[in-house]
């Protein structure tokens, strides 16, 4: 709904603008006597019946304008939020997603380490990654989310050449290791 909004605001701002060019342009070239270019202008000055109309399409030609200046600025959603590197052979873009999932794959090679989720933030130092992690509680937490630290940190400056500023693991819960009983039906 918004992008056809966009067009058929872009085609009266388009129309508008065409149809002010044209003018300035018959002006300019003097196919219009100055005589009636001057009774016309004194006509939106003492006339409410051309001024008023006159105002409201300058209005709307300025919020339209507004429209175009934000959505010319803000950030496509269509784009994926992207690393991008210049090297000696072209650009590089490395997309979010793929560092999260590099990410996760280094976690998720570590034993003792279940249910993994991961958060990149791209900050000047480097990456900053966040895993939040559900760990089965038979290891020592300390060493785990080291070792997590680690992998997490080397895999992803290994594959992708970008430098890590630092890994943060949080650990949300461990697994509850209750033995389970199977009921035996005869």
């Amino acid at each position: 709904m918004g992008k056809v909004f966009d067009r058929l605001l872009l085609f009266v701002y388009s129309l508008f603008v065409g149809v002010l060019a044209i003018y300035a342009l018959v002006l300019a070239s003097a196919v219009i006597p100055q005589e009636d270019s001057r009774r016309f202008l004194d006509g939106i000055y003492h006339d409410a019946g051309i001024a008023y109309p006159i105002i409201a399409a300058a209005v709307l030609a300025l919020l339209i304008s507004i429209r175009f200046f934000v959505i010319s600025v803000k950030r496509g959603k269509g784009q994926a939020p992207s690393i991008d590197q210049r090297t000696d052979y072209g650009d590089i873009r490395i997309s979010i997603e793929t560092v999260e999932n590099l990410a996760l794959k280094a976690a998720s090679r570590q034993r003792g380490v279940k249910d993994l989720k991961a958060r990149v933030n791209v900050s000047d130092a480097g990456l900053e990654i966040v895993i939040r992690a559900i760990v089965d509680g038979e290891s020592s937490i300390p060493e785990l989310t080291e070792e997590v630290q680690r992998a997490v940190k080397e895999h992803i400056e290994e594959i992708s050449g970008i430098p890590v500023a630092f890994v943060s693991v949080f650990v949300a819960n461990i697994i509850s290791s209750a033995p389970t009983f199977k009921s035996r039906v005869e």
